[in-house]
């Protein structure tokens, strides 16, 4: 049975790797790994701390409260993903396949989960939240964030999908919290 599961978990691991190798084609294109490298960048806080400063300046005091709340969950966010990669230590894609371009430098080692990707979800849900006029704004650019991670062969999907279940989960949680 323990066998069983091993070679299970090979193939779906040796699966992943060939699905990576295949989104990571289109990174060999110059323009869409500039593109993709971009919205990575802009991922790391760059557009999250903008909006954040513009939601602020726009909305005055009314602003503080989800600023300070998205703040919270952002931290808690740091914590999480830290603990997880460093116990959990799944190297990147790029490292584990030399047939797969790294489209980007990495900010850490490990692959598992996106870090990018809980932020990018987590904020989105609570800006949605408190100001749903910018979900037309935050839903798609949390998307690319999401794909740049794949495509720019720094994630496997399953570390983008973690990075969102856990972003979700602590967007949810702490609306929950704070009611």
């Amino acid at each position: 049975m323990a066998e069983t599961r091993r070679n299970l978990f090979v193939r779906f691991d040796q699966a992943e790797v060939a699905f990576c190798r295949q989104i990571n084609r289109s990174a060999h294109r110059l323009p869409v790994r500039r593109f993709f490298a971009c919205v990575s960048r802009l991922g790391n806080g760059v557009f999250w701390y903008t909006l954040l400063l513009i939601l602020l300046l726009v909305h005055g005091l009314h602003g503080l409260k989800p600023l300070l709340h998205i703040i919270a969950v952002g931290l808690a966010g740091v914590v999480v993903y830290k603990v997880l990669k460093c116990n959990l230590i799944r190297e990147r894609p790029f490292i584990m396949s030399r047939d797969i371009l790294c489209g980007s430098p990495p900010l850490d080692r490990y692959s598992f989960p996106s870090g990018h990707t809980l932020h990018a979800t987590s904020f989105s849900i609570l800006i949605m939240y408190y100001f749903p006029a910018f979900g037309w704004v935050v839903l798609p650019f949390a998307v690319l964030v999401a794909l740049s991670r794949v495509v720019l062969g720094l994630h496997y999907p399953t570390d983008v999908l973690a990075g969102a279940a856990i972003g979700g989960a602590l967007a949810s949680g702490s609306l929950l919290l704070v009611g």
